[in-house]
């Protein structure tokens, strides 16, 4: 196991360095869960209050934190520096070297250099895959698939027909990239679409023959994107669903067919995505959230949890609620519902006088 001293852990992170005792460092922890040769990661007020009870020598803290007897190490941006301790102490999953024995690669198939193939892994015609790519156990890989340099690929992931994927692209477990797309259409107009042109439904269409439309686009994946584990991307109906560079997606995600997605984007877990959205660039999703389809979010938005987005927003929106309007709308939302309560509260309590002042004009009335 390689030791690492706190001069070197403060340079690799960019930090300043108090230092009140020499300490060797071996790996990373919570302070409650650090021993002599741990770095306690102290990255809020619990942590940094949980040092006076921990057995580090060291600690990481944010930026004007220090702690008398306690050699600190002092960031600017403390979950920044915390990513780069991550990746030096973090170990990558095992691969074999080249093809497993198991694995079955159509002859039509071209591998680039050093590319790595797990157990049972099969790799259909006329595939093309970069340099340096992974592709652990039990994945699949279409027909006429193109993936680029440097990716990785976790075990049981599945990449349909014509699917293309940039460089150092990351797929977690179950992924699932270029299935249909959820499209149908009835011989006669259905419910549906009566709800959407008169808002009621009329009539019961009796006769209800479903007809699948099939899905002849792709998924196009762009460079530096990473896919959380069973998340699903559907193939485009005609043209293809596309990710754009640098987006994050979460696990157990589902984007349409026909989706647009732009650069930078985040997308957390449990968001569903209906077809043919557009979604701009640096877009933020939080979990739960639900778009309708052939809407456009623009770029910069961020979408809270469970938000149901039934309309289009321009960029740089906040949206909240269900269904989802902008932030400021939302706010003057709940105090119109509290202004209403304490309204209700005063009626409530002057009703037993008004209901005698209406028995009091009543006998005026009658007399």
């Amino acid at each position: 196991m390689r030791t690492f001293t706190v001069e070197e852990i403060s340079q690799i992170v960019g930090g300043m360095l108090t230092k009140a005792q020499d300490a060797k460092i071996s790996q990373i922890a919570p302070p409650l869960l650090s021993d002599e040769n741990t770095l306690a990661l102290a990255l809020g007020e619990e942590e940094i209050a949980n040092l006076a009870k921990s057995k580090a020598k060291a600690a990481l803290v944010p930026l004007g934190v220090q702690i008398d007897g306690l050699t600190t190490i002092e960031v600017e941006r403390p979950r920044l520096a915390m990513m780069k301790l991550l990746n030096l102490f973090y170990t990558a999953p095992q691969v074999n070297k080249g093809i497993h024995p198991t694995a079955v690669v159509h002859e039509t198939a071209k591998l680039g250099e050093n590319v790595q193939i797990g157990p049972n892994v099969v790799i259909s015609h006329d595939a093309v895959i970069g340099d340096n790519t992974k592709i652990l156990a039990n994945s699949y890989i279409g027909g006429g698939v193109n993936i680029g340099k440097n990716c990785f690929f976790h075990p049981g992931v599945n990449i349909g027909d014509r699917v293309k994927i940039g460089n150092d692209v990351i797929l977690h477990h179950g992924v699932s990239l270029g299935a249909d797309g959820f499209s149908f259409v009835t011989e006669n107009p259905d419910n549906i679409e009566q709800a959407r042109k008169d808002g009621e439904i009329k009539e019961a269409n009796t006769k209800h023959v479903i007809f699948k439309i099939p899905s002849i686009g792709a998924v196009e994946i762009g460079n530096n994107v990473e896919i959380g584990a069973n998340t699903a991307i559907d193939r485009g109906t005609i043209e293809n669903t596309t990710i754009g560079d640098n987006t994050k997606i979460d696990d157990l995600v589902m984007i349409g067919h026909n989706c647009k997605i732009g650069q930078g984007c985040l997308i957390v877990s449990q968001v569903g995505i209906a077809g043919s959205c557009v979604i701009g660039d640096r877009v933020v999703i939080a979990g739960q959230a639900g778009l309708a389809d052939h809407i456009e979010i623009g770029s910069d938005t961020i979408i809270t949890a469970k938000a149901g987005v039934t309309k289009s927003f321009p960029e740089k929106s906040i949206v909240v609620g269900i269904p989802a309007v902008p932030r400021k709308e939302f706010i003057k939302q709940l105090k119109t519902l509290k202004d209403a309560q304490e309204i209700f509260a005063k009626f409530r309590k002057y009703e037993p006088l008004l209901k005698e002042f209406e028995e009091n004009i009543n006998n005026d009335h009658n007399s």
